[in-house]
């Protein structure tokens, strides 16, 4: 049945994905509901409320009353779904604690809260699906730490490689955003402020005698939802929402880098590496397309233009602003769908990721030995010097490429070489000339 709701057609990389869950219509009225729950608990906390009222209110956010569709429609009419819902919330609670429904808060207080808390809840399960793919990688990179393959710069094969230091990258920059993310998510915070940020409808009255009492009710709240506790309201002060963005997209862009890599090396020319379980064409029956890599690549390119909105979404004028504050919510669930489907999508890639070291070690040879020529002007330098090592190297190499023959064939070839202490064959052997790969990558995945 046609709902009329996004159910994901177009977007294959988050259907399905537990991120997609989290960040549901049906997430956020939950996250909603526990923010009110947890601000009515945090004032019972500190005697601001009766303890019946916060176990009522709490109750009622149980309820399978309120309906996300509804509440949709009937925002229109104040431009935010928490002003319907704590109609609908208010309605819920016995009378005589219908008062401690959403005291002193105002509708911002209850959206940043709970976007806080499905972004938390989201970005834990990102975390998970980044160990799996940590874990992946560290694998592959210690199975081919001494895997020779072909390094490519400007996409011309420079100089040789392992696959183990390029796996070793990958699994660098996952936890480079691994690192950046829980630090994020480790300090995501209640927002609570009233109407203006003044918290002056909490019944505080500004009391010299006990000023830490707005910071204690924000306190307070932060531990009842679970969340970090800022100093001040942050209406319009969005380094929490700015960070989170600028966290989710450096991740999407460390997950893109891992596709890039794997699509450029799964093309059937290359073929080094493939996905364990390629897609299906829907016209060429012989084809397994790097689907998985496909998806990450595609979320890594959407990634920064959310995150741009959301840093644009800073400049937010007054105490609320008309816009920018709404600007946030759809965009943020994107790139949290985004990043939550990616790093799915990198884990099963990672998993299932198959290595061609056939294929790597014969496209060494596909430049005739041209691929060792830094290694050999460094070889040569001492006996010609460094100008004219190069220029015999960039001679023979023009030659290999317009006359055929092997790098190791010409060198043989040269009067002025003939006599030197040089192994041709040692030297133009590119598994020879690896440098400290094997170290670098053995160093790299010391990092917990």
């Amino acid at each position: 049945m046609d709902t009329g709701f996004d159910q994901g057609l177009l977007a294959p990389g988050r259907a399905g994905s537990p991120a997609e869950s989290a960040t549901s219509d049906t997430a956020f009225l939950r996250a909603l509901l526990d923010a009110e729950a947890a601000l009515t608990r945090a004032q019972a906390s500190l005697g601001h409320a009766p303890a019946e009222a916060a176990r009522a209110v709490t109750a009622a956010t149980t309820s399978a009353r309120f309906d996300a569709g509804d509440l949709a429609h009937r925002a229109r009419a104040g431009g935010n779904p928490v002003i319907p819902l704590v109609a609908d919330l208010t309605a819920a609670v016995p009378d005589a604690f219908r008062p401690y429904v959403h005291r002193g808060a105002t509708s911002q207080d209850i959206m940043d809260t709970a976007t806080m808390l499905v972004a938390a809840r989201t970005v834990d399960l990102v975390l998970e699906d980044l160990r799996r793919t940590e874990r992946a990688l560290s694998r592959l990179a210690a199975a081919h730490r001494d895997t020779v393959m072909p390094g490519r710069t400007l996409t011309q094969h420079a100089v040789p490689t392992t696959f183990g230091l390029k796996a070793a990258g990958w699994r660098s920059l996952v936890l480079d955003a691994r690192d950046r993310l829980r630090g994020v998510r480790a300090v995501l915070p209640v927002q609570l402020g009233g109407a203006a940020g003044t918290m002056a409808a909490f019944g505080l009255d500004g009391d010299e005698e006990a000023p830490d009492t707005a910071p204690r009710l924000i306190a307070a709240y932060a531990r009842e939802a679970g969340l970090a506790a800022l100093d001040l309201p942050w209406h319009t002060l969005r380094a929490p929402v700015a960070d989170l963005a600028g966290a989710l997209a450096f991740a999407a862009g460390a997950l893109g880098k891992v596709a890039a890599d794997v699509l450029t090396l799964s093309r059937t020319e290359i073929a080094e590496l493939s996905e364990g379980t390629g897609g299906d064409s829907s016209a060429m029956p012989h084809k397994r397309n790097p689907v998985r890599a496909t998806l990450v690549a595609a979320a890594a390119r959407r990634a920064p233009g959310l995150a741009a909105t959301l840093y644009a979404s800073m400049v937010a004028e007054d105490e609320r602003p008309a816009g920018a504050w709404h600007a946030e919510w759809e965009t943020l669930r994107d790139l949290l769908r985004l990043v939550g489907g990616a790093a799915r999508d990198s884990a099963e890639l990672a998993e299932g990721l198959r290595v061609h070291p056939d294929a790597m070690r014969e496209h060494l040879h596909l430049t005739a030995g041209l691929i060792v020529s830094e290694r050999l002007a460094a070889a040569l330098a001492p006996a010609l010097g460094r100008a004219r090592a190069k220029a015999l190297l960039a001679d023979l190499a023009a030659r290999a490429r317009t006359e055929g023959g092997t790098l190791a064939e010409l060198l043989a070839e040269q009067p002025e070489l003939a006599g030197l202490p040089l192994d041709i064959d040692d030297l133009t052997d590119p598994t020879r000339y690896t440098g400290s790969a094997g170290i670098l990558t053995d160093r790299a995945l010391e990092r917990p």
